[in-house]
């Protein structure tokens, strides 16, 4: 601890750590031209390093190198319940395995204070026309995940240090942002003063940067690097790529923030801000609300960077204010910021290694799609882009009483990127309040439904009059919960799912979502498209995605005049009167003062859990039995699958609903479950069992070992075993390799490993067998939970590609060299007819901490071997 540099925080009671002073005690005038995540890097440095490791760590920071691993101590862990549970589950069996070896299991818990939200596991069984849709998808959701809930619960008296919000209550990104970042953290240090610092954290989604918003680094990992935050290790990192991006202008009248966000998505992806931390900045971001902001920021994952940032300023004190947050609290921020140059109008001297340039005022209205979320198509552009054809088509389909040709099956408005953005949601209660008045209706074979990220949405809709006019088109809410965006859409009308199958048709979803990648959303939502929440209400009255929103008439008034979604926009003067009027702190409190009442739990009466045998959700986990406690050999690896560029880890382990003819649903048609409870791959992660089964189950798949007769890639779950030949399902083969103890590789392409951040993408291909990946590239979160699982990642050299050696999944592989950080290793590839090739790839292993999780085996090995050393059990 360096006390020379705590000092009193002026106008407060606290003391803080005077990051300026050590940055300019090494060089003078260096602090005014660091970028804000570098002096927020650089604080929590001086507050927890030594006086022996500081200077260099500093110096890392001031000269903007990358050679050296420092610490970063993040204040918080924040959990969605799938992957936290998953998280809960791997400490509850490390327990199990500390407990075995001679250690107390007592002393395994979250060092860091870890809240938990539980906003996954509920699916839209009930629609948004529905009156009681909220009161039977919640009972469906307890009734369905008791297993879960039950675990769930035990972890609040197991353990310490973890907080659980209950199912119901809303979006874990959204409750972060109305409530649970105070943005300036108030703790006692070790010597018990109490000290201002920068909230930070790291969350289970990869979403979690919606609350850089606020100007809190907030970045997203998988569950096995949030595990090793939890007990209390640093996340080593090297200094990130932090990119200036100026917004500069206004957006045009009328222009939502999802429009705004799915441009900046397309920009930044052309940009290749990969990794990066972006720090948004410039009088275009001035004039954004922190609802806007959080829109920009949640949709991180999408442009590939880790963060994105704002300044503190103005608009941050008012939207502290707005949602309720005491007066002392707000008070501090203003004062820190300013103090230690955190504030807006401080950070003008900042310098950026790079620095883009991006117009607010060149947004025109848009939707994402299909497939990708930086697939972006100005509605203007409809027709011309080949998304608004066919229109006579589907009208002629209609008249006969067909779901038409690119029928929307799934209109929802769903997902904190939106609905924590109070402007959007009144926008889409606007439109809705101007059609049922023009006579408009939504489409019958339209699922509709409306899932705020909290509570409050219903509160100022309500004393708006605005969600019955929502409700009236079919979009009540149905849940506070993730639903539709997490793939958790529910089960479509039995005849409206036999005619997409009878007819083949070409079905979509429309969804407020962040994510629209095939076989996510729906099975049997063949595309979607992501879209402001006045859009999706009206593509829910239009019906179909060949309609061409912008012109087509979607309606007829009481007068035969066509209305068009001109006639429906509100202004933006109507939008913000509402907001104005009837967003008040008073809801926030209503809604968060009780949901934050964590009355003290009892502590449970043995720190191990009791496992249930029969579970199909919870299961003891088995990373310290059979295969994955032997020796990894990197010799005469066989492929488990050949696999192209854009590989997400939707492919590798998906989330949506378990159907019956699935490996999953199989088995859990095996254990007994009733198929109407199957649920979703996300909510049974917490079996191993049942969970890798879903690896590689995408029916989206597309796995080159696996041909047609005319030599086309064939789309599925499928594989190739090899000697044999012989083309089976992906997880028969998983079985066969398993039975023979075949150590596996998989092949990619670039960017492998794209999208959320789920820990089972890795545990599911570790459970399998696979020993290495060796691929173009891999995205950030993906790769760190390839090492946490002791997979080791593999590069190819820029320029060579699976193509360049002609691999067809005939060959096996090995891989030499000694592993390193950074160090190029050699892959070997043996071919049928007997000729070996060696190819350098570079190790993926990227720091030496890295390197210490890989050698243990993983995370959770690495600290179960550390832990018992300490404790010096057997």
């Amino acid at each position: 601890m360096n006390t020379e540099y705590r000092k009193p925080l002026p106008g407060t009671d606290l003391k803080y750590y005077d990051t300026r002073q050590a940055i300019e005690d090494i060089q003078p005038g260096a602090y005014a031209k660091l970028p804000y995540t570098s002096k927020i890097l650089a604080e929590q440095l001086v507050r927890r390093c030594d006086a022996e490791s500081l200077t260099d760590s500093l110096k890392q920071l001031i000269e903007r190198k990358r050679d050296l691993d420092f610490p970063w101590y993040p204040a918080r862990v924040v959990c969605h319940d799938i992957l936290g549970q998953t998280a809960l589950v791997d400490l509850a069996g490390l327990r199990d395995a500390i407990a075995e070896k001679g250690g107390d299991p007592a002393k395994v818990n979250p060092v860091v204070p870890t809240q938990l939200i539980v906003d996954h596991s509920l699916a839209v069984e009930a629609a948004g026309c529905d009156p009681d849709a909220f009161e039977k998808n919640r009972a469906i959701e307890e009734r369905r995940n008791e297993d879960r809930f039950h675990f769930i619960n035990w972890t609040r008296t197991a353990f310490r240090n973890v907080d659980v919000i209950p199912a119901g209550n809303g979006i874990m990104h959204q409750i972060n942002l109305e409530k649970m970042s105070p943005v300036i953290q108030n703790r006692p240090d070790e010597d018990g003063h109490p000290i201002a610092f920068p909230d930070t954290c790291v969350g289970t989604d990869s979403h979690t940067p919606h609350i850089d918003a606020l100007g809190v680094i907030a970045i997203g990992v998988g569950g096995l690097e949030a595990e090793t935050v939890m007990l209390g290790q640093p996340s080593m990192m090297r200094l990130p790529d932090i990119v200036g991006v100026k917004l500069t202008g206004k957006r045009q009248p009328g222009i939502t923030a999802t429009d705004i966000v799915l441009a900046i998505t397309e920009f930044l992806r052309k940009e290749r801000v990969v990794g990066a931390y972006l720090e948004f900045f410039g009088e275009g971001a001035s004039s954004l609300t922190i609802g806007d902001r959080a829109t920009i920021s949640n949709m991180t994952p999408e442009y590939g960077a880790t963060a994105g940032m704002f300044y503190i300023d103005e608009q941050t004190i008012d939207y502290l204010k707005l949602t309720g947050r005491e007066p002392e609290q707000v008070d501090l921020v203003e004062k820190y910021a300013k103090e230690t140059g955190l504030w807006a109008t401080e950070m003008t001297e900042a310098q950026y290694e790079r620095v883009l340039e991006f117009d607010l005022s060149t947004v025109v209205r848009n939707v994402a799609g299909p497939s990708n979320p930086h697939r972006r198509v100005a509605t203007s552009e409809l027709e011309e882009r080949g998304i608004a054809v066919n229109l006579d088509k589907a009208l002629e389909e209609e008249k006969k009483g067909l779901m038409p040709d690119g029928a929307v099956i799934i209109a929802a408005i769903t997902s904190c990127t939106n609905t924590s953005n109070p402007r959007n949601v009144v926008a889409a209660g606007l439109l809705a309040k101007k059609a049922n008045e023009l006579g408009l209706v939504r489409k019958p074979w339209v699922k509709s439904s409306f899932a705020p990220g909290s509570k409050v949405a219903r509160l100022y809709l309500e004393e708006a009059g605005l969600l019955p006019e929502m409700e009236k088109l079919g979009f009540g809410i149905v849940a506070y919960a993730c639903t539709t965006c997490n793939g958790m859409s529910g089960a479509l009308d039995p005849k409206i799912q036999q005619e997409i199958i009878d007819r083949d048709l070409y079905s979509t979803a429309v969804l407020s979502g962040n994510r629209n990648f095939d076989g996510r959303i729906h099975p049997y939502a063949k595309q979607a498209f992501l879209a402001s929440p006045p859009l999706v209400v009206a593509y829910a009255i239009a019906g179909t995605v060949r309609f061409d929103i912008e012109r087509d008439a979607l309606g007829y008034d009481k007068d035969g005049k066509p209305v068009t979604l001109k006639d429906l926009w509100p202004s933006d003067e109507e939008i913000d009167r509402i907001v104005g009027e009837f967003v008040k702190p008073e809801q926030f409190k209503e809604v968060y003062i009780p949901m934050f009442n964590l009355d003290a739990v009892e502590q449970a009466k043995s720190p191990l859990y009791d496992w249930r045998p029969m579970s199909t959700y919870i299961r003891r986990p088995p990373y310290w039995e059979g295969a994955l406690a032997a020796e990894r050999t990197m010799k005469g690896m066989r492929p488990l699958a050949v696999l192209g560029d854009n590989i997400t880890t939707d492919h590798l382990s998906p989330s949506n609903a378990i159907m019956m003819d699935s490996a999953a649903g199989e088995y859990l048609h095996k254990m007994g479950v009733p198929e109407e409870d199957f649920n979703s791959y996300a909510t049974h992660r917490g079996d191993h069992l049942t969970a890798q089964r879903a690896t590689f189950a995408n029916p989206k798949l597309l796995n080159e070992m696996v041909r047609d007769e005319n030599g086309e890639v064939k789309q599925g779950s499928l594989a190739r075993i090899e000697p044999e030949g012989q083309v089976t399902r992906m997880w028969e083969a998983i079985e066969t390799y398993m039975e023979r103890k075949q150590p596996l590789i998989i092949v990619a392409g670039a960017d492998y490993g794209q999208g959320s951040s789920r820990d089972w993408a890795a545990k599911g291909v570790r459970l399998a067998g696979v020993e290495v990946i060796v691929a173009e590239g891999f995205e950030r979160i993906h790769r760190t939970n390839l090492v946490g699982m002791g997979v080791l990642p593999v590069q190819f050299r820029e320029g060579d590609t699976r193509h360049t050696y002609n691999i067809d999944g005939t060959e096996t592989f090995d891989v030499k060299g000694e592993i390193a950080p950074g160090a190029e290793l050699t892959l070997v590839i043996n071919r049928k007819n007997g000729e070996s090739v060696e190819v350098p790839v570079k190790c993926r292993l990227d720091t030496f901490a890295e390197l210490n999780i890989y050698s243990a085996g993983g995370v959770l090995q690495r600290f179960a071997q550390d832990f018992l050393e300490a404790e010096g059990a057997a």
